[in-house]
């Protein structure tokens, strides 16, 4: 073999080719290698010494041969498939491989696949992997395909890099946004921006990026290789990486940043391994970039330091001769020739006591300890100068002495400025003294109580004010403890305000102090810390404070006497409104009175006493609202819906000229009120808005969440979390003079006709009464704005059978229980329940009913009580039978009952008086069939 094939094998082959020399082909197919034909050690050799992944598949059952970076491919099969058939080192990938390779060989066309599929079985697991190759027909000597030359690429990596992105999700892209670096992703042969993620974004200067060109995008870093660099990578299909490439960024017209990146393009491809865009990711590594190169600069640095340094260094002997002066010091000692001085006694440089401390230190030194002194130089030019100098041995190896090192420092600045310093400290100490001896004259003749007082309250001195203000002589000051001479009543606050005094000061404090004659004055004190004492002064306002108590008596008496009025305003107007209510009633009964009355007009009569009834109830509700002692029955609502629907009814109220406008929040705001009261509330609002506008103008209604009510005239800030519903209009608007006066029952600015003055009152009630505020805000000529604050709940919301059952008729059998105190109404409610078909037992106490029960339970339906009874009232009564009884219902009724008005009804169901028969007869209804419904229970 005298083609160079030997030397292939044996120099230039690498593993393989010494494996395939050492190899016994002779029971092979191939033969021994000294008769192996020209083309076939022709290619072998090409392989051999190719980098890239080569095979020979020879003869008609493609035995193997291959060069080293083929070998990783087959894993463990490596190195037994050396001169193997193929079909059976690649039994697994033969289907797709065995026919590429028959194709070829039968055609003696060559073929070229990119990124081909093929599912390799290594380590025991079958794996996923993607190879770009191309295989050649190898022709033997008589022209006929005999083998095909194999070179293939690992694309494995790239393509599930590539399908990675190419599938990225939604999810994915996040994660680019959140990346610490920047990341792009260009696509197309002009890099049209598809995605940028927020640090790329700040990198180039929040710019308008996507579905852009990169050169219409960035044109500030044409001309910095970027573009060009962008093109090759795209047109080779090559990656590209960097590190800490300067880029030039334009912030603005006048602003150029330079900036310092690393980062890697990396093409992507598309299925058929064409390249489609580029990836780029990387980081802005300028504050790195910077970093190290301060470090090389303070290389460089230290390198001139001596040469730099205004410090005077020198270096000595052991011996105390200067070896050595920095051209620092040279300048500083005003030395015109270093040669002149180099070689002489150091400490001769030293006049006087610093002569001495020259020598002291460099015996220090020679001892290997370090000395500090300053003494005052004279300069080769005459001039003196005061130095700080440091003297320190420098150590061999050894850790011996073998050199000193002087370091000087010129601090002649210092020291005058030190003597100035000192001078005008005692400018200052005389000052002082002098401030000292005015203060003790203002002492002594100050018309105020000085005191000074240790920090445990004893007396240390005192001026002579003690005397004229409160008849103690100093003496008797002196000595003893402050609250020896303070009020009982303010002992506690005075230690508190004494700590305070001692720490961080006093600003104002008020107490009474004892005067001599057992009575007592107050006294205003300011005191401040000081050496450990504490320095107090103070004025005697006993004359201001009772003369404030005067004033205070004064508006007090006022305001009993606005209380009055008050009342009485609320008196006439009740008594004015329930007189025109019961003349109609009168009337109405006096008419009824009359013989032969038509049926028609005793229907009339009889309606216009129900209706005045009616409005009789709506006024006591409206008083008892304002006076917060209605009983609520509070539910945990929608705000929002609640106003919604409230809306549909308060258009049809203000008319078709006012514009009704709701902003209402998109998620639920949970309250927890009486619903009904809450709709009234607002109905009220609304026509008052309406009455406002004339008609005409904009109501608007806003619902939200907030944090808290802001402070409004004299109300005060609160916190929490609070559901805020507020109604504008644009109407004439409230005078500031009335506006805190609009809440007051019976007060109205409405002609004779249009209100009662109750609407705001109830309003007001309902509000307050529901833990929640309300706050006005208007300007005269703008409009008004109302909004009421109620306390924001989780929305657990339970939904009440509203549904109502019929009235009961004869026969039904149900019994009631009836406990009523006052005669009358107990009379017409019992014959008002035989004429439904109730059986009705009536007790007039609670303790009867009691007993009532005790005899026999089972014949009763339903309890139904009144509330405000002597004794035992309903509330009490309803628990007893809830705990005694707890399958008969309860109903109670009442008036006004204040137990109610603050604590609800207790889960009782409730009939307001008056009521009507319909009323009664439902509620009753109901009740009973709650408890037919209702299981029976055992203790």
């Amino acid at each position: 073999m005298n083609d160079g094939y030997e030397t292939v094998l044996m120099r230039e082959g690498g593993a393989m080719g010494a494996l395939i020399r050492d190899h016994d082909w002779s029971a092979t197919p191939f033969g021994p290698t000294a008769e192996w034909g020209r083309p076939l050690r022709a290619v072998l050799a090409m392989c051999l010494t190719s980098p890239a992944i080569s095979a020979l598949f020879w003869g008609p059952d493609f035995r193997l041969l291959y060069n080293d970076a083929y070998a990783p491919a087959l894993a463990e099969r490596h190195p037994g498939a050396l001169g193997r058939p193929v079909a059976q080192v690649w039994s697994e990938i033969w289907d797709i491989l065995g026919a590429q390779l028959i194709a070829v060989m039968e055609t003696g066309q060559g073929l070229v696949t990119e990124n081909q599929l093929l599912m390799i079985e290594r380590r025991g697991r079958r794996e996923e992997t993607f190879w770009s190759y191309s295989l050649v027909p190898v022709r033997d000597e008589g022209a006929a395909v005999a083998g095909i030359y194999v070179t293939a690429s690992d694309r494995t990596a790239q393509v599930q890099a590539e399908r990675r992105l190419a599938s990225a999700t939604a999810r994915q892209r996040r994660l680019f946004e959140c990346a610490p670096g920047f990341i792009a992703i260009l696509q197309g042969p002009e890099h049209v921006f598809e995605f940028a993620n927020e640090a790329y974004v700040r990198l180039v200067g929040e710019r308008e990026l996507l579905g852009m060109k990169v050169r219409s995008a960035l044109p500030d870093i044409e001309g910095q290789g970027f573009f060009e660099l962008l093109d090759e990578v795209y047109a080779s299909g090559r990656r590209h990486l960097a590190d800490r490439v300067p880029i030039r960024l334009r912030r603005s017209s006048e602003v150029v940043e330079e900036r310092f990146v690393a980062f890697i393009y990396e093409p992507t491809r598309d299925e058929a391994g064409r390249v489609t865009g580029i990836f780029v990711e990387g980081h802005d590594v300028t504050e790195t970039h910077l970093t190290q190169e301060a470090l090389r600069e303070s290389e460089e640095f230290n390198r001139r330091i001596l040469a730099s340094s205004t410090d005077c260094i020198k270096v000595l002997d052991l011996d105390g001769r200067l070896v050595f002066m920095s051209e620092g010091g040279r300048l500083a000692m005003e030395v015109a020739d270093l040669d002149a001085i180099v070689g002489k006694p150091w400490p001769d440089l030293w006049p006087g006591q610093g002569h001495r401390d020259a020598l002291d230190a460099v015996a220090a030194a020679r001892a290997g300890q370090p000395k500090y002194f300053q003494a005052l130089a004279i300069t080769a030019a005459g001039t003196p100068k005061w130095w700080d100098v440091r003297v320190t041995p420098i150590l061999d190896a050894a850790g011996r002495p073998e050199r000193i090192l002087c370091v000087s420092r010129d601090v002649t600045a210092t020291r005058t400025a030190e003597e100035s310093l000192r001078d005008l400290n005692a400018t200052l100490e005389q000052r002082i003294e002098d401030r000292t001896r005015e203060r003790d004259r203002a002492w002594k003749n100050s018309r105020d109580l000085q005191a000074v007082v240790g920090a445990d309250g004893i007396f240390h001195a005192v001026n002579g004010s003690w005397t004229t203000v409160l008849g103690w002589h100093p003496d008797e000051v002196v000595g003893r403890c402050h609250l020896d001479f303070n009020h009982p009543d303010d002992i506690q606050a005075s230690t508190a305000a004494r700590d305070r005094a001692a720490t961080e000061g006093l600003p104002v404090y008020e107490n009474r102090v004892l005067h001599k004659d057992g009575t007592y004055r107050w006294i205003s004190w300011v005191a401040a810390p000081e050496d450990g004492v504490i320095y107090a002064s103070g004025r005697n306002v006993t004359a201001e404070r009772e003369a404030a108590a005067t004033l205070e008596a004064a508006q007090d008496q006022l305001r009993q006497a606005q209380k009055l009025e008050a009342v009485g305003q609320l008196t006439g107007g009740v008594a004015h409104d329930f007189n025109n209510l019961l003349t109609v009633i009168k009337s109405s009964t006096d008419l009824l009175k009359r013989p032969d009355l038509p049926e028609e007009r005793r229907a009339r009569y009889i309606a216009a006493i129900s209706d005045t009834v009616a409005r009789a109830a709506k006024l006591t509700g409206q008083l008892l609202a304002f006076a917060r002692r209605q009983a609520l029955k509070p539910e945990v609502f929608d705000v929002g819906r609640s106003v919604g629907t409230v809306g549909d009814m308060v258009s049809s109220l203000t008319g078709s000229r006012i514009e009704i406008v709701t902003n209402l929040p998109d998620v639920p705001c949970f309250v927890r009120a009486d619903p009904s009261q809450f709709d009234t509330a607002l109905v009220n609002l609304a026509v008052n808005a309406r009455d406002a506008m004339d008609g005409q103008g904009r109501l608007t209604i806003r619902v939200s969440v907030v944090d808290g009510i802001p402070a409004v005239r004299r109300h005060r800030l609160v916190s929490g979390s609070y559901v805020a519903v507020s109604i504008s209009d644009t109407g004439s608007g409230i005078p500031p003079d009335l506006v805190e006066r609009i809440f007051e029952p019976f007060f109205t600015t409405k002609r004779v006709g249009q209100g009662t003055g109750l609407g705001l009152s109830q309003v007001f009630g309902f509000t307050k009464q529901s833990d929640g505020e309300i706050r006005v805000e208007s300007a005269v000529g703008e409009g008004t704005t109302f909004t009421l604050y109620l306390p924001a709940v989780a929305g657990d919301v339970r939904v009440a059978d509203t549904s109502e059952p019929d009235t009961l008729v004869d026969g039904h059998g149900t019994c009631v229980l009836m406990v009523e105190d006052n005669m009358e109404v107990g009379a017409f409610a019992a014959q008002t329940l035989a004429e439904l078909g109730y059986t009705t037992v009536w007790s007039v106490n609670a303790e009867e009913a009691l007993v009532e029960l005790e005899k026999d339970t089972q014949r009763f339906d339903v309890v139904f009580s009144d509330v405000v009874m002597p004794g035992m009232g309903g509330v009490e009564l309803g628990h007893a039978v809830r705990k005694l009884h707890p399958d008969l219902p309860v109903v109670l009724t009442s008036g006004y009952s204040h137990v109610l008005a603050q604590n609800g009804t207790y889960g009782f169901e409730l009939l307001h008086k008056p009521y009507s028969v319909e009323q009664l007869s439902r509620i009753l209804r109901k009740a009973a069939s709650w408890k037919r419904r209702r299981p029976l229970t055992t203790e």
